[in-house]
């Protein structure tokens, strides 16, 4: 509820009510002034609130906008928020200076990052076609891939000592001394024909393991 002053048998609103909004030309109530016991802390600290009764201060407590009027007019107070629109401005300034500073070497370092970007981009184009022909020459060392070329070379194993024993009897039917006396050529033949056959055998042996499950191809 708001307080109200007794004057002459008249009610009327205590004199920080004026209708004037400059807070600095409110009229405070000089009644009841505090007594020195309990002004002189408060005075010490705001000299302003000299003039004020006992009955001003309570109100502060009550009345927010009251308190406010009276708190922007403290000196204090005007010296807290001067000092502080000093430091923003003088900040500013600082930051600006600092920031025309840095300009050139923050566009020498956007430079050496777009630089370092492409680069980067490069290298992981060029990464990629790496990368394929890596896999392509990796496909020539999967179990799959050295099966295949296991049976192809079986086949053409079998082939080269075949047509290698038709050529020695060929060449022999058609020399005019009889094969039984030409022992050297025979003894070559069997030892050369045998290492070929020798050699089919073996893959043919490995492709029979790989069937049956017993050959392990190691990725290293």
């Amino acid at each position: 509820m708001p307080r109200h002053w007794l004057c002459g048998g008249t009610v009327r609103a205590p004199p920080w009510r004026s209708q004037d909004p400059n807070p600095s030309s409110i009229a405070l109530g000089t009644s009841q002034q505090l007594p020195n016991a309990m002004s002189s802390p408060l005075l010490a600290d705001f000299p302003e609130l000299a003039h004020l009764s006992r009955d001003d201060l309570q109100e502060l407590l009550y009345d927010p906008v009251y308190f406010q009027a009276v708190f922007h007019t403290l000196n204090h107070v005007k010296s807290l928020y001067q000092a502080q629109a000093e430091l923003g401005s003088a900040n500013e300034t600082i930051a600006i200076e600092n920031n025309l500073a840095l300009e050139e070497s923050l566009y020498h370092l956007r430079s050496e990052t777009q630089d370092a970007f492409n680069e980067a981009r490069d290298l992981e184009a060029r990464w990629k076609e790496i990368e394929k022909e890596q896999k392509e020459v990796y496909q020539r060392f999967t179990p799959q891939f050295l099966l295949m070329r296991l049976r192809h070379a079986t086949t053409a194993q079998d082939d080269i000592s075949e047509a290698r024993a038709a050529d020695f009897v060929q060449a022999s039917s058609a020399e005019p001394v009889p094969i039984s006396t030409n022992g050297r050529d025979i003894d070559d033949f069997v030892r050369e024909f045998k290492e070929l056959r020798k050699v089919y055998h073996k893959r043919v042996m490995w492709g029979e393991r790989w069937a049956a499950g017993q050959v392990a191809w190691r990725d290293d």
